[in-house]
Parts: C-alpha cells; structure tokens; sequence
C-alpha cells in the first residue's frame, strides 16, 4: 500500500518568552505533516525542534522523503530519523492506522489539570500573586518553577517568598535545565528534600554528569528530562521520575506502549506543540492519569497563543499553516 506525504511549514511565538539556563525561547517553528492511504484513511503528525542544528537535521530528512512510499519504507525511515521526524511520522501512522484517534476504541483522552508553569527570577512572584488571586487559588496545584537562571543568593531568596506563599498541600517541581554544578544542587536537595511540597528537581546537572545524578537521586526526588532526549537509553534504566516530551524524543508510538502497560514514574511534559501535536501530548497524558503514579502534565497552560493553529481539529490546524 502506498501512502501519500505532505508537509507544510508554521511559525508562531510564545506569549512570552520562556527563560531558562539552557537560553530564552521566544518562538516555535517546524512542519505539520499529512499522511493519505489509497483508502482515504489520514493521520497527521508535527516535526518542530527545538534546537537550529536540530532544525537543519529535521529539514533535510523531511526533504529526502518522497511523495509517495510503502508503509514498509516509512517505518524504516522514522527508525532512524532525528527525534522530532520520528514524532511527527510515528503519530501520522499512528492516527492513518487507527491506533489512536476517532477510529481507536478510547479515541482521543484529555489530559488531566496541568501543572502551572512559572517564569524564572522575579517575575515568578507577580505570577503567583495572579494565581493567588484568581478563582482556582493555589490550593493542591502543582507548580514548576525555572531556577539556575540568576545567581544563587537570589534565587534562595526567591525561593523562601515562594514558599511563603504556597500552602503545604500545593507541590512544586524545579526545574533547572542541567544549569546546576553538584554543591549547589545538593544545597538546594538538603533544603528541600524534607518539605512535604517538593515534588523533584528536575534535571538538575548537565547531562554528561550521570554519576552526580544518581549521587543526587540518592539523597531526594530527582527527575531526569534533557538527559533521556541526549541519552535514550536511560529511558529504559532510570527508575525515578522521567520528564517525556514526546514531541521530541521519537517514534510515539513506543511511549504509547510504556503507558497502556502502566510503567510508573512517567510525566508528560510540552515542547509547545500546535493542536496536531498538543492531542497526542493529551492523550498521554490522560493515560499517564490512569497508571499507577499519575502526576499533573507539564502542558504551560498560558504560554501559547489562541487560534485555529491550536484548534484539536487538525484540518484547521492545516489550513492556519497555510
């Protein structure tokens, strides 16, 4: 059976650019993808990396695709395609075959309530003030906050008006991007650990430091993100917590499995998808609910636009793009 590929480039910027200690992001761009059967069935898929020596790897294995392919020669290509091309391609056959989607038995689940993401340095305050002050309050929600992002005294200091401010039943996850050395992670796990609030640090050293994360890990929750997408095969041997950007880390259909057979300790987390990506994080995430160790999404409600490019109806999604 042929199968019949089209792609089609989108751009949009976040409503504020997102600061951590890897850099600032302002903008998210990449392809939305098309995949046609002769039998009229559809699947859609989104490449969009995050990193420009991504982009450029993404573009050229999208352009040496043809037209027209086997399925057979599709699978062979998403094996071996950077991470983001292995997303987009996997969810297209995914949809196209019926394994999630309209014609699956659960069609597409929604995602749980998702964590609040806060921004780093000060602004972090101003924000949770508006949550404070609005309807849902900061009772039992989960907060991520970016830290390694200003010098050390300041952000402690931050740190204690956050805790201030949070009741004991909310929880919180810091999120430091691999922009810690060990003796500043280990102060703030000393700090921490204890308090019933803190859900992990997560990514707290650089990936290459794999012995100070186990270190770590011994001593409180650690939860490991930009390690996993560098080193897949720690997917299969870390046994804490796992921050899954599925958008990023290949074929999705392999996490898919992992979730259906209730493997523990996994969270779902955005790399900003538009609406054709954002229902695979869902549904994710929504079985992520169902496992053993359900965990509030990291889905940034707040920081991506509104419009048709959002919309869960993907041919929408598709003509927005255009």
């Amino acid at each position: 059976m042929k199968l019949r590929l089209q792609s089609r480039p989108f751009r949009f910027a976040l409503l504020q650019p997102l600061r951590t200690a890897a850099g600032e992001l302002r903008e998210r761009c990449g392809w939305l993808l098309r995949l046609d059967d002769d039998q009229g069935a559809v699947g859609w898929g989104e490449v969009a990396p995050l990193q420009q020596h991504q982009f450029t790897s993404c573009q050229a294995a999208l352009a040496a695709l043809p037209v027209e392919l086997p399925q057979a020669q599709l699978e062979d290509v998403l094996r071996d395609a950077p991470g983001a091309v292995g997303f987009g391609l996997g969810a297209a056959l995914a949809e196209l075959q019926g394994v999630v989607g309209a014609a699956s038995p659960q069609g597409w689940l929604k995602a749980p309530p998702a964590a609040l993401l806060l921004p780093a340095g000060e602004a972090m305050l101003l924000a949770l003030e508006a949550v404070a002050a609005s309807s849902a309050g900061l009772e039992r929600r989960t907060f991520k906050w970016k830290v390694a992002t200003e010098v050390d005294f300041l952000e402690r200091q931050l740190l204690d008006q956050l805790l201030e401010g949070l009741p004991l039943t909310a929880r919180l996850r810091l999120d430091a991007n691999a922009g810690w050395d060990r003796s500043t992670a280990q102060a703030w796990m000393h700090l921490l650990r204890d308090d019933p609030r803190l859900a992990w640090l997560e990514q707290p050293l650089a990936v290459e430091d794999q012995e100070g994360l186990e270190q770590l890990a011994a001593l409180g929750p650690v939860a490991l993100d930009e390690s996993l997408e560098k080193r897949p095969e720690l997917r299969c041997s870390w046994g804490s917590w796992q921050v899954r950007r599925p958008a990023l880390e290949g074929d999705p259909r392999l996490l898919l499995q992992e979730l259906q057979a209730g493997v523990p300790k996994r969270m779902l987390s955005t790399a900003f998808e538009t609406g054709i990506g954002r229902r695979w994080l869902e549904h994710l995430a929504g079985l992520q609910a169902q496992g053993p160790t359900p965990a509030a999404p990291g889905l940034a409600p707040g920081w991506t636009p509104s419009g048709a490019l959002f919309s869960n109806d993907p041919e929408k999604v598709w003509a927005a793009a255009a």
